[in-house]
């Protein structure tokens, strides 16, 4: 069932190196193309490409020479820097790309966070621009940090093509620590906000977490199914070095405890029935969780 709520063309160019991924994948639609970048030792940086004309969006470049050899590759026009938030492995590399792309005069640094390095376009939660024909709609989720924004992108053929680029605020399988926000404030962004967008939409979290993820979430409820075969398919994708991103909204609506506190049986394993707070359960719980 699970596999029937993801559609995409994957293909697969082997050029990377490390432990993180031997694999880019560029994700392809109908006028969006999307390429996942692995950076760091664990941490995704993406390419959003219109293929229109040609212009292009990093999310979170901590890693500039990396991106500029893949917008070399694509044959397309960096425009824009989309950063989720401040902290270094997601802005680390904004001044450095600015210094060293092609027509850097003309880069926009887009966030929420005074925080980040080389901001040069504020954004703020409903706020809309494009790249290309591309709309990006901001959604600011603060509570991993207090300024967090997630950019959910609508390609001309609609919002059943459209991507959420979530940072640390929703990963497969699980969410971001609060280390600058609250309970409510998660519930808020995954369920209100996140939530709230079509289920078809393709999420692309900023960390390889997933295994880890589904092991928790496996651990909140035993006799979900649906997490079952998605770690197991989750464990292969990784042990071959192949990245387990996008998911989507629908998928994590059934995989994710944090996108499920409604859910009898997570009510059950947190002994309450109030959402807000099973939100602060399950991250306390996952805070302390060995497998």
């Amino acid at each position: 069932m699970l596999q029937r709520l993801i559609y995409f063309t994957v293909k697969s160019i082997r050029n990377l190196t490390g432990t993180h991924s031997t694999h880019s994948l560029t994700v392809s639609g109908k006028t969006m193309d999307v390429k996942i970048l692995s950076a760091l030792s664990d941490n995704y940086m993406y390419l959003i490409i219109d293929k229109d004309s040609k212009k292009a969006a990093i999310v979170d470049p901590v890693e500039p020479d990396k991106v500029l050899q893949s917008v070399s590759e694509a044959g397309v026009e960096l425009t824009t820097v989309l950063t989720t938030h401040h902290h270094w492995d997601h802005s680390g590399g904004n001044a450095e790309l600015v210094s060293k792309a092609p027509g850097s005069k003309s880069l926009t640094v887009c966030g929420f966070d005074d925080r980040i390095g080389a901001l040069t376009k504020k954004v703020n939660h409903g706020d809309t621009f494009s790249i290309g024909k591309l709309k990006i709609n901001c959604l600011y989720t603060p509570c991993h940090t207090s300024g967090h924004i997630c950019y959910h992108v609508v390609p001309p053929s609609g919002e059943s093509d459209g991507a959420v680029f979530t940072g640390d605020t929703l990963f497969q399988a699980g969410c971001g620590k609060f280390f600058e926000g609250t309970p409510d404030q998660m519930y808020d962004a995954l369920i209100n906000k996140l939530g709230s967008l079509p289920d078809s939409t393709k999420v692309y979290c900023g960390h390889e977490y997933t295994v880890s993820n589904l092991v928790f979430a496996q651990s909140t409820e035993p006799s979900n199914k649906d997490i079952q075969d998605r770690l197991n398919w989750a464990k292969v994708r990784r042990s071959l070095s192949e990245t387990t991103i996008p998911s989507t909204i629908a998928m994590e609506k059934l995989i994710n405890p944090f996108m499920r506190v409604k859910e009898p049986s997570i009510q059950k394993y947190a002994g309450s029935t109030n959402p807000v707070e099973i939100m602060g359960i399950l991250r306390n719980a996952k805070n302390n969780f060995k497998a």
